[in-house]
């Protein structure tokens, strides 16, 4: 697989592209299950927009937020104030592999292709490209419990993205790549960005801060950009 770095940053993206999606205001608070330990405050007002073609990394500590805040984004869980608007089809792939071990990788294209209402020709062109693009053709027929942690990502990550949303979120997406499909990620995600889709990468770290538009910390319930994005 080619290693293509493109190299990104120093983009207006408030001059580029349109938003196809605004969080607003975004709070959210665990409330604790025993009355003598506190409530826990996780967004306290946590804003964004994300324009079409842009990359953004969402970097913070472990604990800061980064999932609630992605599922608020997703849609997946409800914040307590704020608000989130989704002009553009969302497409997320979630930290943990929320798939079905007893469905062969095939059977999973399928199930998730007919919930974003694809005709059977389209579930097997998306599939063909993705299991192509990411390296994991050879194992369309194999269940999902039988696939290395590796490949169960690139699985996750494909359903993705197989219904070509205008908004892509991921949350820590490339944890058990090598350094293969690692590279072949960030091509991928170049080229999505290259066709107008807007991408989110949430993760504790962002090692390769040229390959974003911008990047914004999640601190103390709040999105904030970083000194060097």
């Amino acid at each position: 697989m080619p290693n293509v770095s493109k190299q990104r940053g120093n983009r207006d993206s408030d001059s580029d592209g349109d938003v196809v999606l605004r969080a607003d205001g975004v709070e959210k608070t665990y409330s604790s299950p025993l009355p003598w330990e506190p409530d826990v405050e996780v967004l306290t007002g946590a804003s964004l927009e994300l324009r079409a073609g842009e990359v953004v990394g969402i970097v913070g500590e472990n604990g800061s937020g980064k999932s609630t805040l992605m599922e608020s984004l997703v849609g997946a869980l409800d914040p307590d104030a704020g608000t989130v608007e989704r002009p553009g089809d969302v497409g997320w792939c979630p930290q943990d592999d929320r798939l079905y071990d007893r469905l062969t990788v095939d059977e999973t294209f399928r199930l998730f292709g007919q919930a974003h209402d694809m005709a059977p020709d389209e579930i097997e062109a998306a599939a063909d490209r993705l299991t192509e693009r990411l390296d994991f053709a050879r194992f369309r027929d194999r269940r999902v419990d039988r696939l290395s942690g590796g490949n169960r990502r690139k699985l996750t990550l494909a359903v993705s993205l197989m219904h070509d949303p205008e908004v892509l979120l991921l949350d820590e997406p490339y944890t058990g790549f090598d350094w293969e499909t690692y590279l072949a990620f960030w091509d991928l995600a170049a080229d999505l960005a290259e066709r107008g889709t807007a991408v989110a990468v949430i993760s504790h770290l962002v090692s390769e801060r040229d390959r974003f538009d911008r990047i914004l910390e999640l601190r103390d319930g709040r999105l904030e950009a970083t000194d060097d994005a």
